[in-house]
């Protein structure tokens, strides 16, 4: 446990933040949680963390605050309405915002912290509900390189590839990036087995023989096995990733550039999202290909 941030605030214990809120608090940290839901947040309250009614106690009761919420509005409204944490914040707060969220966003947080002599990270994460669940998530941050070395130790309960990537947005750029290879990794990782299955193959050998190959990756290893067992609870839901999808759209307009891959995917999954598959996992982007290939 760091010496210096001995004290931490954490609001959204959903899907993972559960679990990183857990290994917080299990090296030792001193926990305070914040969820709309007080139920969400019992298994923390009953292991040790102390419940916050509302978002100025728990701000006054940390050092550094780490959010993991929904969308980039709901960040924007946590941390810059008239009662969100940067109004509410002592001199030298540290935050963490580890939603995946837009890039300006994080750049706009930053100046507003800084202006009160506080600090923002923008440090999205990949790995899923496995990752977080394990505590071996990959961390992508961005913001001031300097007190990045303050907030490394809490990362470090997180995750185990924790890498600085620049200046404020840099950590949301790399999680673009990250999404895009995403998507367009699941469109193969689907189209596979359904070419697998199609083809009078058992799509369990077919995974053991290209996952150990050059067709291997996380989704392939993680998802697969779960698309044959037709599991498709979320690890993570369709809903977030077709925001963030919509955040990397946005991005690349900003960069005069397109990404027709990833338009795709968006497609997609918004026509299974039509179908009523919104809290599914991503691997159930899987149940397009056998609607459609019947």
């Amino acid at each position: 446990m760091s010496k210096g941030l001995s004290t931490v605030g954490f609001i959204g214990t959903g899907v993972m933040g559960k679990s990183m809120a857990h290994h917080i608090l299990k090296e030792g940290y001193e926990l305070y949680v914040h969820t709309r839901t007080k139920s969400k947040a019992q298994s923390l309250i009953n292991e040790g963390a102390h419940w916050c009614e509302d978002i100025s106690s728990l701000v006054q009761s940390s050092q550094l605050i780490i959010t993991m919420i929904g969308t980039p509005q709901d960040v924007e409204d946590v941390y810059l309405s008239e009662k969100g944490m940067i109004h509410e914040a002592n001199e030298g707060t540290y935050f963490i915002d580890m939603t995946t969220s837009s890039p300006s966003l994080a750049k706009k947080l930053f100046s507003a912290a800084a202006d009160k002599h506080c600090y923002v990270f923008d440090a999205p994460v990949s790995g899923g509900d496995v990752g977080a669940r394990e505590g071996k998530l990959s961390i992508m941050v961005g913001g001031d390189k300097e007190k990045f070395h303050d907030v490394l130790p809490v990362l470090q309960t997180m995750g185990t590839q924790i890498m600085y990537q620049g200046d404020a947005g840099a950590g949301q750029y790399t999680k673009m990036s990250n999404q895009i290879a995403v998507a367009g990794t699941m469109l193969g990782v689907c189209e596979a087995m359904i070419f697998a299955e199609k083809s009078g193959l058992h799509q369990d050998t077919v995974l053991q023989s290209i996952s150990r190959g050059a067709a291997g990756s996380w989704t392939m290893s993680n998802l697969a096995p779960r698309i044959i067992n037709n599991d498709f609870a979320p690890g993570f839901y369709i809903r977030h990733f077709i925001k963030d999808m919509k955040i990397a759209i946005e991005a690349a307009e900003e960069l005069d550039m397109k990404l027709p891959g990833l338009m795709l995917a968006k497609q997609l999954y918004e026509q299974l999202v039509d179908k009523g598959e919104e809290d599914s996992g991503t691997q159930a982007l899987y149940k397009w290909y056998q609607h459609h290939m019947k």
